[in-house]
């Protein structure tokens, strides 16, 4: 009885090979687009900066990086209970969306090569530090004597289609926060050492800067296709995936408090943190971002914090599906109103600040 409280069991596929958390709402997607338009896309107006940042990708500083040391090499069953609930669904997590990337990089690199040699490049070494990202996360996983089988992922996933300009929107987030996620986790590490747990934190400095070139890689191909920033569509889309990205992690992360708390952070505190820094970034590229000091968008967010804790507490009930069904609308209606509100929320102008040194 100690021990299985100690040592949480995870469904596994076969010995040591974990399976797939459950697909929902909230949890890492894999992507297809529509690769013809892709290929016909024009990026003349701003190829300058598209091919200095190949150069940079072609460099490839952290082809050394990644690499396991000897602090690695020692039992890790003292990380137990929860903590190693929490901790194994982040490095799960983590892997699932960086293969994601993968995939998705890999498939675009092969479907350009012919027609947009340049994005090809890109995409095709982007997809090498994704891949390497996945296979750091998922050795890290065998330290639990887990595992992710990494092409069952692959077929057993559903894929979700994003037109390219909605690809752009929500990838060139995705890196920039993922930066930001990471680099704020490694300066807090490295003035509290006391609560750095597991070595893959030391990692994350270089890592980060991945996230970054890779982000800095989609700030380039969206101003090189002016019409994804400068009209009123572009307007109502940048305020949806800013939205939108905040708001996925923020559910995520508190849902998952205990993560952040075993490594001395305070999971609302980092979020809050991340967002105003994403939101700054984003606002270099997009016309605009969101008024995240609003008294009300963190208190609506919170709502719907609360909001999923009962939609959870229902899924894992013993009711009958229909009766979760209507147990759960109500809740969905009141997230939906939630998110509604959060996105009518004035947003702030950046446009006239573009270019400004800061």
């Amino acid at each position: 009885m100690v021990d299985s409280l100690k040592k949480p069991t995870f469904e596994e596929i076969r010995p040591g090979v974990k399976v797939p958390a459950k697909e929902t709402i909230l949890t890492p997607r894999f992507y297809t687009t529509d690769f013809e338009e892709m290929e016909k896309m024009d990026i003349s107006a701003n190829e300058e900066e598209i091919r200095a940042i190949l150069e940079e990708f072609r460099v490839d500083y952290n082809r050394h990086h990644f690499v396991r040391d000897e602090e690695f090499e020692q039992s890790w069953d003292h990380i137990d209970g929860e903590t190693r609930k929490v901790f194994v669904e982040f490095l799960e997590r983590s892997c699932t969306a960086e293969f994601s990337g993968f995939l998705l990089y890999k498939e675009l690199s092969r479907r350009l090569k012919e027609k947009s040699p340049v994005l090809a490049e890109c995409f095709l070494l982007m997809s090498r530090d994704e891949a390497r990202h996945a296979g750091f996360l998922n050795k890290a996983l065998s330290d639990f004597n887990l595992s992710l089988d990494l092409g069952f992922l692959t077929k057993s996933r559903k894929y979700t289609f994003f037109k390219p300009k909605f690809i752009f929107y929500a990838t060139y987030l995705s890196e920039k926060i993922g930066y930001w996620r990471y680099i704020k986790i490694y300066r807090h590490l490295e003035a509290h050492p006391e609560d750095r747990i597991y070595p893959i934190f030391r990692f994350f400095e270089n890592w980060c800067q991945d996230e970054n070139r890779h982000g800095d890689f989609f700030d380039a191909i969206l101003k090189s296709q002016p019409s994804l920033l400068n009209d009123w569509k572009a307007r109502l889309w940048c305020r949806f995936f800013l939205l939108s990205v905040f708001a996925t992690m923020y559910l995520n992360d508190l849902q998952r408090a205990d993560f952040y708390a075993a490594i001395g952070l305070n999971a609302r505190d980092y979020d809050i943190e991340v967002i105003e820094k994403t939101n700054e970034t984003a606002g270099r590229v997009f016309p605009i971002i969101l008024n995240v000091n609003h008294p009300s968008f963190y208190q609506r967010l919170d709502e719907c914090v609360k909001t999923n804790e009962k939609l959870s507490a229902i899924a894992n009930s013993n009711a009958p599906g229909f009766v979760k069904f209507f147990q759960k609308l109500p809740h969905y209606i009141s997230n939906g109103w939630q998110f509604l509100n959060l996105y009518l929320l004035k947003p702030i102008n950046v446009e006239p600040s573009h270019g400004v040194v800061r």
